[in-house]
């Protein structure tokens, strides 16, 4: 069985389409996925599945959701591979539980074409750091995540990608979920 990372956009935000964490797991695992577990309401999933394709992983939960709760999320799946693989490429090293709070890993659906890449790249923002990979955005917010420039919406925009950010702390308790799954 291959263990993925799921995530979900939007959800149980300001009142905006909640989601009960149990009743999530619970159509998880009606869905025949395995060792389902969820970490707080924000939708962070790490699962197990028969399923070799996180693109199938993704759209059955996508259709899932709008079957039993009425309202369409995007759906981003990684593989334990592939979270390993983020958290390994970052740029970002150890300092203390202070420097790392101003660490987000903007999270891609897919690789963003190299032109718009390149040029966002060039562009300088005060207080904020990103580095973009294929499948992830590096992004230091000295500032804090609430007053970047520099949001998800604004990566999404730019790049004409689907993205969801999470910061350090969740990025390494999901792998740290994965690894006992």
């Amino acid at each position: 069985m291959t263990t993925y990372i799921i995530l979900l956009r939007g959800i149980n935000v300001s009142g905006q389409k909640k989601i009960i964490m149990s009743n999530l797991r619970a159509m998880l695992l009606d869905m025949d996925f395995a060792m389902v577990r969820t970490y707080i309401q924000s939708g962070n999933i790490v699962l197990k599945s028969d399923l070799t394709s996180p693109i199938k992983v993704s759209q059955i939960i996508k259709d899932g959701i709008y079957t039993t709760f009425g309202f369409d999320v995007p759906v981003l799946v990684k593989t334990f591979s592939e979270w390993k693989d983020i958290i390994e490429q970052s740029p970002f090293k150890k300092f203390n539980d202070l420097e790392t709070r101003k660490w987000f890993y903007v999270l891609l659906q897919e690789a963003p074409k190299k032109e718009l890449t390149h040029g966002l790249q060039q562009e300088q923002f005060p207080n904020e750091r990103f580095v973009i990979s294929n499948n992830c955005i590096y992004l230091c917010c000295d500032q804090g995540y609430g007053n970047t420039k520099c949001d998800n919406n604004f990566f999404e925009k730019r790049l004409e990608v689907q993205a969801t950010t999470r910061n350090h702390r969740t990025v390494m308790k999901l792998l740290e979920m994965a690894e006992g799954n």
